[in-house]
């Protein structure tokens, strides 16, 4: 198994705690392999077998256990004495009326939860109702590169790189291009279909996949409801703005793509409108555009943003009057980082329109230039440091 550290440390952090665990994240990201791994850690502790209860709800076997009154029967038979059990739900939204068992068993003293579900099916906004606030979330991403270079040991980073840019999900890392496009495409079908278009009943499939297709072209770029309803209009298609709003929301709520509101840096506000949205992983956008040309610039920046994501708790597109910090992120004491991101910073013009966004932040916090130059790689520019992509996500450390 592919070692998941960080998400491993805040399983053991939160262990015992008397909230329930939820772990999230796009399908096949991961989350029931770290449930194998935190199962090792506790058979290390001295945890016995019988002490770990794991069910997957989408296996046929657990299906008289799809009823919340017999899910709880069952679990209160199989941990009746002093042992303190630990309990793994796998796609517990399978469950009819999960909610009610999972609330009812997060009272038992001996118990310990920890749930995953899809995501269309199982919302922040809705959890937070379903389980009267009583829980707390760790949001499971495809690899990290640094997870991803220890599978490739023997490799120089910029090959580690060039693989990494096609996938990141952890069953591909070390499969064929025709191995990763099926698994892809099955991915796709899986978080679209069984997941998005079920939820919200959607039967225009072709517009919600054209929707996707234009978010995931473009990267990087700001994005609004208005221009995906202009480009579909001037390519034949008439829609309304509630319509792709709904789209888009589901695509969020699937966790395909990711949100990053705008921050008004000088007035210390979010902004309204004009988000970017970055893709869960990059072989959607080989999949779903197979025939357009790769920018890598957008390509690194997405890179960025996940892995600021991982890093802190709050990611935003930075606004400075009329110039843009790609990213301000804050840690857990709302103090405010700044990064931007350029592919290379060889051409002097280049560096300087780079350095002016950050230049023009009247503050101490710090400020970092990302780019993949390996010439000069570690400049400081008064204050804003450079550092090397490659070197930046090999060392996953707050920074």
């Amino acid at each position: 198994m592919i070692q998941r550290p960080k998400y491993l440390a805040w399983l053991i952090q939160n262990k015992g705690t008397s909230l329930i665990k939820v772990i999230s994240g796009v399908r096949r990201s991961g989350k029931s392999t770290l449930f194998e791994l935190y199962k090792v850690y506790l058979f290390e502790l001295g945890i016995q077998p019988d002490q770990i209860i794991h069910l997957n709800f989408e296996q046929l076997k657990y299906y008289h256990l799809r009823h919340f009154l017999t899910l709880h029967d069952y679990i209160l038979k199989k941990t009746q004495g002093n042992q303190h059990y630990y309990l793994f739900f796998d796609e517990i939204q399978r469950v009819d009326q999960f909610e009610e068992v999972v609330n009812s068993l997060n009272l038992e003293p001996n118990l310990d939860l920890y749930i995953t579900g899809s995501n269309a099916y199982f919302m922040s906004g809705e959890l937070a109702t379903l389980l009267a606030g009583r829980y707390i979330e760790l949001n499971v991403l495809p690899l990290s590169f640094s997870e991803f270079a220890g599978i490739y040991s023997d490799r120089s980073l910029p090959d580690i790189y060039d693989q990494y840019k096609l996938t990141a999900f952890p069953y591909l890392a070390d499969k064929s291009e025709e191995e990763r496009f099926d698994y892809m495409n099955s991915t796709y079908n899986d978080i679209a279909i069984k997941d998005i278009i079920r939820r919200y009943g959607i039967t225009e499939t072709d517009l919600l996949e054209r929707v996707l297709r234009f978010i995931v072209g473009a990267i990087g770029s700001e994005i609004s409801i208005n221009n995906i309803v202009n480009k579909l209009k001037s390519d034949g298609s008439v829609t309304s703005n509630k319509t792709i709003e709904k789209y888009v929301d589901a695509f969020l709520s699937g966790l395909i793509i990711y949100k990053a509101p705008r921050y008004d840096i000088r007035g210390k506000k979010l902004l309204q409108r004009l988000e970017k949205y970055y893709v869960v992983d990059l072989g959607f956008r080989y999949l779903l555009l197979p025939d357009a040309v790769a920018d890598d610039g957008h390509l690194l920046e997405n890179m960025i943003y996940l892995e600021l994501r991982r890093r802190y708790r709050h990611v935003y597109v930075g606004k400075n009057d009329r110039l843009e910090v790609d990213f301000v992120c804050f840690d857990d004491r709302a103090h405010p980082t700044y990064y931007q991101v350029a592919l290379h910073t060889m051409d002097e013009t280049v560096l300087k329109r780079e350095l002016r966004s950050l230049q023009t932040i009247n503050d101490q916090h710090p400020k970092y230039l990302i780019t993949l130059d390996w010439i000069n790689k570690e400049a400081n520019y008064d204050g804003i440091k450079k550092i090397n992509a490659l070197n930046w996500l090999l060392n996953d450390e707050e920074t």
